[in-house]
């Protein structure tokens, strides 16, 4: 019988881990109060919660909780599926959130923690099998379902990094090299192709929106009014230099005093570190990011099974790619999506089901085989 709780020494806890959590969220919370004051006090509160949920959740036995897997999976759909008839429709259409009159909750957040879950003690349940057509067809339907929920929102650029997070997680799980090599070889044309389709005007394929954002990347000249923000971010992150121009400045030639950027707390936060804080800012962000999702990976392989290791896997996926595609696109390496970078951009669902990922993680730390905590292994896991 597995117990819920155990007791963990606090030595053993990867306060390399929590210490670049908390540096990154704190580094957050005064970017965001530089770009909207209103917002500083909710973030604060969102970390005071992530932390507490963090805590819980570290203490509480990763394999008890994955017994229930399959039940995460059902919330999963059910969560996603209520934006599509309950949500609120954004300036777009777009329906991504629950207003619940208290908070607005954002299910596709939580819905990636609780994909990483499920995947992690289903991949281990079928690791023998894991390269078997049958396998790999319900694998792909199991993933497709929930990736479609949130396609229909529509959120692609979200649906794009839960695919990579699954896609990280059955590689990890056993994937046989020769099938990665067929997938890679079928699909590279596939989203070559892609991309040349939807990046002619008059594209059906996507929403005229999603169109335009892509023509804005590639031809901003011609679509001024849709690649004005990705332009603008640009040129504040640019501006910065080296030390920027600091945090609460009244600077008249300021991107984000002059409204250039909306809603600069949430996806383009990065844009308002990067003027604000210049590239030692900037740098430090990324830095901490880095740390943050190799944590999680060294975490992974002294993990006690398949499992944590799939967890920690999962996580550092998430961390990794989002951070990815939001720098990429403030930076304008990629078309304007609508990612919030994590634990920097505002946002109390993203924040808190961060946390709770986090928690997770260091569950897996606390029960490795090889004791990992902040770069030194101490072997002392004799059960």
């Amino acid at each position: 019988m597995i117990s819920t709780f155990r007791n963990y020494k606090l030595k053993n806890y990867n306060l390399l881990l929590i210490g670049a959590v908390f540096g990154l969220t704190m580094i957050g919370i005064f970017v965001i109060g530089s770009a909207n004051e209103s917002y500083f006090n909710r973030q604060i509160l969102g970390m005071v919660i992530g932390l507490i949920v963090m805590v819980i959740v570290s203490l509480i036995d990763f394999e008890f909780v994955l017994q229930f897997h399959y039940l995460y999976y059902a919330l999963t759909l059910v969560i996603l599926f209520l934006p599509l008839i309950f949500g609120d429709e954004g300036r777009l259409g777009g329906r991504r959130w629950i207003d619940l009159g208290f908070i607005r909750f954002q299910p596709s957040e939580l819905a990636k923690v609780l994909l990483v879950l499920f995947f992690a003690k289903f991949f281990m349940i079928y690791q023998e099998h894991i390269n078997k057509k049958h396998m790999l067809f319900l694998i792909a339907v199991l993933a497709a379902i929930p990736l479609l929920l949130i396609l229909k929102e529509p959120d692609l650029s979200t649906t794009i990094v839960t695919f990579l997070i699954v896609s990280a997680m059955v590689f990890t799980a056993g994937l046989s090299y020769k099938i990665v090599g067929w997938v890679l070889g079928l699909s590279i044309p596939a989203v070559s192709i892609f991309l040349f389709l939807v990046s002619r005007d008059g594209q059906t394929i996507l929403k005229p929106y999603q169109g335009r954002r892509i023509l804005a990347w590639l031809h901003p000249e011609d679509y001024p009014s849709d690649a004005y923000q990705q332009m603008n971010s640009i040129m504040a992150v640019g501006s910065g230099q080296l030390f920027g121009k600091g945090l609460y400045n009244d600077a008249a030639d300021s991107v984000k005093n002059g409204n250039y950027i909306s809603e600069p707390q949430t996806d383009f936060i990065f844009a308002v570190a990067g003027e604000e804080l210049g590239f030692v800012g900037s740098f430090i962000i990324v830095l901490l990011l880095l740390i943050i999702s190799l944590e999680c990976l060294k975490m992974a392989r002294h993990a006690r099974d398949l499992s944590g290791q799939l967890i920690c896997v999962g996580m550092a996926s998430l961390i990794g790619f989002q951070s990815f595609v939001n720098i990429c696109v403030v930076t304008g390496m990629m078309p304007n999506t609508g990612l919030p970078l994590p634990f920097v951009s505002y946002g109390l669902t993203s924040l808190v089901t961060l946390y709770l990922g986090i928690g997770f993680v260091l569950n897996v730390g606390l029960q490795a085989k090889k004791r990992y905590s902040g770069g030194n292994v101490e072997i002392d896991w004799g059960e």
